[in-house]
């Protein structure tokens, strides 16, 4: 049995049935040019290669590979599409569960090959390419700002393996000095400490949310229903613009808005 999630990978599979596949990738990233109905899209999904030449990158965290390999399945997007009046929107599938740690990887800069990748991400985004990340599974640390946290909607699956943090929570515990069972406990009245999708939610940085019957293989009514979830994220950038300003409403982000507007003022 693989220790290592699927989630990424169903989900590619079945949004991407009938599309077209990115030859020419590392065997990590998953991607296909396909529809949304009349919209023309690219699915990307990171997803575990056991065989990875990079032993720290095999279970699906995003590494130097993969974030280079970002970066050139969004670049060939924004530099094909340039003259195009209908560009192709970017349908991140997010199942990360970290970016890949070890000493090889930060001698060769896995922060530039991340960067990178977000950088790309950011660039199709300004370009006019809506950008629609969709969590099926964790989307933790450096992994998730490389694929997905520079889309202009997220949309995340109801469910208690989708989870969102800046670290693992063993890792969030040696760091803050805490157990992990007092992390869990402060968790609860701290929401950016919190791994759920209900407290991240609180932070105004989802789109939607949506509940699904079989998350680790996605029914026809499952698929029906996040496919037209995502048509109607494009719709929704096409029709109020490419930034990521509604981000900032929720009630949790009072005062990053504050702190902004204040800057704006002084500025």
């Amino acid at each position: 049995m693989s220790t290592y999630s699927l989630r990424g990978l169903s989900w590619f599979n079945a949004l991407s049935a009938g599309a077209k596949p990115v030859e020419g990738l590392p065997a990590s990233l998953k991607v296909a040019d396909g529809f949304l109905a009349d919209q023309p899209v690219r699915f990307i999904a990171v997803v575990a290669d056991p065989e990875n030449r990079f032993a720290r990158a095999c279970n699906g965290e995003v590494g130097l590979l993969e974030g280079w390999g970002l970066a050139r399945a969004v670049d060939e997007v924004i530099a094909a599409d340039v003259d195009k009046p209908n560009k192709r929107a970017l349908i991140a599938i997010v199942d990360v569960p970290s970016q890949a740690y070890g000493r090889r990887e930060e001698a060769l800069g896995i922060h530039q090959a991340l960067a990178g990748a977000a950088d790309s991400y950011a660039r199709a985004r300004l370009a006019g390419h809506a950008v629609i990340g969709l969590l099926v599974g964790k989307a933790m640390s450096g992994a998730f700002l490389a694929h997905g946290y520079q889309a202009n909607r997220l949309i995340a699956l109801r469910d208690p393996g989708v989870m969102v943090h800046a670290m693992g929570k063993a890792s969030a515990a040696r760091v803050t000095l805490r157990s992990v069972e007092e992390l869990e406990a402060l968790a609860a009245s701290v929401p950016p400490m919190a791994y759920d999708i209900d407290s991240y939610a609180s932070l105004g940085l989802l789109w939607e949310t949506l509940s699904v019957e079989q998350i680790e293989q996605p029914t026809v009514q499952d698929l029906t229903r996040v496919t037209e979830c995502l048509s109607l994220a494009i719709s929704d950038v096409a029709a109020k613009g490419r930034d990521l300003s509604s981000r900032l409403g929720a009630s949790n982000r009072a005062a990053s808005s504050r702190v902004r507007e204040l800057l704006r003022a002084q500025w």
